[in-house]
């Protein structure tokens, strides 16, 4: 009786083939056939595996097979097709890729598969197949922002340390403003999830004012200060610090990091900070909100509460926000930084440099 090829895994292997199962960015194909190989190592046979995996059985012993002949680069790629030569194809690759890459069509910022098909004279199935293969996606574009503040090195430094290597006997707390959170009610009601079925929403809506959210997110343990304002002048911003102040052993020194807006670097406030020598400010380089934990809770408070969120009035808009805070309290989840200063300057002088060529250029 036949049977199949044994699988054994090193653990580079083993961690490789558990990276593709479960990622979001790898082609579907290639994720299934490392859930193929993940399963042969346990010792199923080809039937077994193919119904886990929603594939025929004989295209369970072949990737099998190929990943025991050629191992983790024999499953990245598929596997050279039948067929004739794409003749055409080949002549036309190089034009497609230059056009594409260095010119633009006269009236839109990027090509489709359509108008450069039509540009060339050529069909659209052509260009697509010659995008994917170089891996080419001008729908696609990317944001970023790279920091022009001159201080950035000594800054990012100073705040990455603060994360990688605290000091004792002190309390590192990020702070900042969620500014302009609107009260938003729907026109109508929507409809509620259902099996098969999304939930619903109006796209309009009506504004019923808004509120400013000042948060101090504790980095050692993840729980959360939070007021809300009406507005984020020096006099709010002062209000905070004092519970701040308020709510924190007044045994420990705090080190406070929050970005350049100008009502943290008031006069009025600074005065204060020298009246209270436990309080030390460290700032954010400009444009690098990034460095700043409580943007992550921002992310989630926004995801998670307000965004999908239907409030009649901004008391009840504030209301959801302490009670939102008062349950993250109650079991706090601490965001860990693991990024090391010398990776971030690495890839942010790659980027400078990249991008004074294009500006000379």
């Amino acid at each position: 009786m036949r049977r199949a090829v044994t699988i054994e895994l090193s653990p580079e292997e083993r961690d490789g083939l558990e990276h593709w199962a479960r990622s979001r960015t790898v082609p579907v194909r290639q994720a299934q056939r490392a859930r193929m190989i993940l399963l042969a190592a346990e010792g199923l046979e080809n039937a077994a595996i193919a119904d886990q995996v929603g594939a025929g059985r004989v295209a369970v012993g072949r990737w099998r097979n190929r990943f025991a002949a050629h191992r983790l680069p024999g499953i990245e790629k598929d596997l050279p097709r039948g067929g004739r030569t794409p003749a055409k194809r080949d002549t036309w690759a190089q034009v497609i890729v230059e056009t594409t890459l260095q010119t633009k069509p006269e009236n839109a910022t990027h090509w489709s598969t359509r108008t450069l098909a039509e540009h060339l004279g050529i069909s659209r199935n052509m260009v697509q197949r010659v995008w994917q293969a170089n891996a080419i996606k001008p729908h696609l574009c990317r944001r970023f922002k790279v920091s022009k503040d001159r201080q950035f090195v000594e800054k990012l430094v100073d705040v990455v340390g603060l994360y990688l290597d605290p000091p004792e006997h002190a309390l590192v707390l990020c702070c900042d403003e969620k500014s302009q959170i609107q009260a938003l009610d729907r026109t109508q009601p929507g409809l509620p999830i259902k099996k098969g079925r999304c939930g619903t929403m109006t796209h309009d809506y009506v504004r019923n004012g808004t509120t400013t959210l000042f948060a101090a997110l504790d980095v050692a343990e993840g729980k959360l200060i939070g007021s809300c304002m009406a507005q984020h002048r020096h006099q709010e911003w002062l209000k905070f610090l004092k519970r701040i102040d308020r709510e924190t052993p007044q045994d420990l020194d705090l080190h406070i990091i929050a970005d350049n807006y100008a009502t943290h670097k008031h006069p009025k406030v600074n005065a204060w900070l020298k009246r209270h020598p436990r309080f030390h400010m460290h700032f954010t380089p400009s444009s690098a909100s990034w460095l700043n934990l409580v943007e992550c809770w921002f992310a989630e408070i926004t995801t998670k509460r307000i965004r999908r969120g239907v409030f009649k009035s901004v008391n009840e808009l504030k209301d959801a926000i302490h009670a939102y805070i008062d349950a993250h309290n109650e079991n706090p989840k601490r965001f860990t930084w693991t990024a090391k200063a010398e990776a971030i300057l690495e890839k942010y002088h790659r980027a400078k440099k990249t991008l004074d060529k294009f500006q000379t250029a």
